[in-house]
């Protein structure tokens, strides 16, 4: 009886969906609350605001590749966890979270070691100037101690989502934002810390985040426990939770990948007129609004995940099918509002985050170009956490790699050299992205994932 606790195949598909998703948002929102918190509060100090909050816009491709390796040991592994459950197997559900655990604490320590040695080199490359770079490593050097929680916080909660107990899922960030949010003032003004305060309270609320999962994981709440002998590595676990993690990590990579091309393009053609910090501090702004505005949806179809897995690994086709239209209709619906929205007063979003007027002016300008196709965004995400779910992981790395790697870096290049687009030209490479990027992953998945699904499903058993 107890491996039938959350059996998704039963009851309402929204009600399944939402009663994951809307916890998972709210916990995916406290994880952007981690970063952005902190830009908004550095903004706004005296004196030396804009250049610290510029340093930080540095930081962010060196946050996106931690988020990428926790991805790939999350987003690969809980999948399979619920697809695995959906069968009746729990016993092999906890052996994948077994491995991804180890894997997921190696990563964690390569990667910071790595960055402790490289970091001067790496924040010059994403178009860092002496001041940014001086605020830059005063932030990270303290940040890079918490990359081992963040990794854990991030990486195991969607184990945590994939046993259908979405409110603890939401505690654990929510857990960290709040302690984060209170140190962040206290760190930064009251102790006058600076840009090395905010780091210092976000390691302190990642690590909070980190035990919340671990004291629940290895307690008796889990029906998938952390236990010693599902840990250690498996090749063949491996190789499928990396196959499917792929997707999450690919698009936290090129998300890097992105943003330091774009950084880099902005200081060079910004530099004549003395504006190349200006227009990486607009970028920053706008990519820190994005990251707010795009966790509904991403936690709509990211919740969907494990009800879209165990229905598939149950055999319950149809189910299937209503969960994608469910997540086609209510993810279109929130990303018309917000783009509506994000046009008419894109103002009150740059003032979030700094005040100075020439900032504010340029940051009306090139916000209104960058989400000129945001609504489109809703087609990539739906299509793309759907090949995920399914385990469908060539489809959905391919996707991930399309919209950033193939559209979004040739755009960048080129753009700014046709019709005297400049600077303006790196800000329009995401709306062509957007656009062509989720129609054609929506599309390629209605063709090959639809019908597939018009098996008839398979008898359930009873108790």
């Amino acid at each position: 009886m107890r491996a039938r606790r959350n059996d998704f195949s039963q009851g309402s598909i929204a009600k399944n969906i939402l009663s994951l998703a809307i916890p998972l948002t709210v916990a995916q929102l406290t994880v952007v609350l981690y970063n952005v918190v902190d830009r908004a509060f550095i903004g706004h100090i005296d004196a030396v605001g804009r250049d610290a909050f510029t340093g930080i816009g540095l930081v962010m491709p060196v946050t996106y590749i931690i988020n990428a390796f926790a991805n790939l040991c999350g987003t690969g592994g809980a999948p399979l966890c619920a697809i695995a459950r959906g069968q009746g197997d729990d016993k092999r559900a906890s052996r994948i979270m077994g491995v991804s655990f180890t894997f997921l604490l190696l990563l964690g320590a390569a990667l910071t070691a790595v960055f402790y040695l490289f970091h001067e080199p790496f924040l010059y490359l994403v178009g860092g100037s002496d001041e940014t770079v001086r605020h830059a490593k005063s932030y990270l050097l303290i940040y890079l101690a918490g990359t081992i929680p963040v990794m854990i916080s991030l990486g195991m909660n969607p184990f945590i989502n994939a046993q259908g107990f979405g409110g603890t899922g939401m505690m654990t960030t929510l857990l960290g934002a709040v302690i984060n949010l209170i140190l962040d003032p206290i760190f930064i003004f009251a102790l006058d810390m600076g840009v090395q305060g905010a780091a210092l309270a976000t390691v302190i609320a990642q690590s909070c985040s980190a035990l919340w999962v671990l004291v629940f994981l290895t307690g008796r709440g889990a029906i998938l426990h952390l236990t010693r002998e599902n840990l250690g590595l498996d090749g063949e676990i491996l190789r499928k939770v990396c196959g499917l993690g792929l997707t999450g990590f690919t698009f936290q990579v090129t998300n890097s990948l992105v943003q330091a091309l774009g950084n880099a393009q902005l200081q060079a053609y910004g530099t004549a007129a003395g504006m190349g910090d200006l227009y990486v501090a607009a970028m920053t702004a706008i990519v820190s609004v994005r990251e707010i505005v795009m966790q509904p949806v991403r936690g709509l179809t990211q919740g969907a995940q494990p009800v879209i897995g165990y229905n598939y690994g149950a055999g319950q086709y149809s189910r299937v099918r209503r969960s994608i239209l469910f997540l086609t209709v209510a993810g279109l619906s929130y990303n018309l509002a917000v783009w509506l929205l994000i046009l008419a007063i894109p103002h009150v979003f740059i003032l979030l985050f700094n005040d100075d007027p020439v900032l504010l002016e340029v940051g009306v300008k090139t916000m209104r170009v960058y989400y000129a196709g945001y609504v489109m965004m809703a087609f990539q995400m739906i299509g793309q956490n759907t090949f995920v779910a399914l385990g469908r992981a060539k489809n959905a790395v391919f996707f991930s790699l399309f919209r950033k790697a193939i559209l979004v870096v040739p755009l960048m290049l080129i753009l700014p050299r046709l019709w005297n687009l400049g600077a303006y030209g790196i800000f329009a490479s995401e709306p062509v992205s957007d656009i062509v990027g989720g129609l054609a992953c929506y599309i390629t998945m209605m063709l090959t994932v639809w019908p597939d699904m018009r098996k008839p499903d398979k008898v359930r058993e009873e108790n």
